[in-house]
């Protein structure tokens, strides 16, 4: 039975995504900028940290699978790197480049929405 790069990276990224759902709280990368300011200018000090270290728990975890996928990449002997499973693990990593960029651009809303209002993240691990 042979188990692709793409299956194991679609259900890890899965198993992401159930788990932040299962916390009735979850890090909405492609949420408008606009929408997430509006509702960060009405949430309170507890709910910014809170989605704060949502979506710090998101980009943590997508960072820690572009790293997985980056060792894969490094395990590929140079004569194949352009080859197909070359191709497919970069287009991976720039795809969850892409998430943490946007999941990174969220969280500084409400970090930053968090530090106006005199909170911070320390000791919400």
């Amino acid at each position: 039975m042979k188990i692709t790069t793409k299956t194991i990276l679609y259900c890890s990224l899965a198993l992401i995504l159930l788990t932040f759902c299962g916390c009735g709280k979850t890090a909405d990368e492609n949420k408008p900028i606009s929408e997430v300011k509006a509702d960060a200018d009405k949430m309170s000090v507890e709910k910014l940290k809170s989605m704060a270290t949502t979506y710090k728990d998101a980009i943590t975890a997508k960072k820690d699978e572009v790293e997985k996928l980056a060792s894969k990449l490094k395990d590929i002997p140079l004569t194949e790197m352009m080859g197909e499973k070359a191709k497919t693990l970069k287009a991976d990593i720039d795809e969850l480049n892409k998430s943490v960029s946007a999941l990174k651009e969220r969280f500084d809303v409400y970090y930053d929405k968090l530090k106006e209002k005199g909170g911070d993240l320390v000791g919400s691990e």
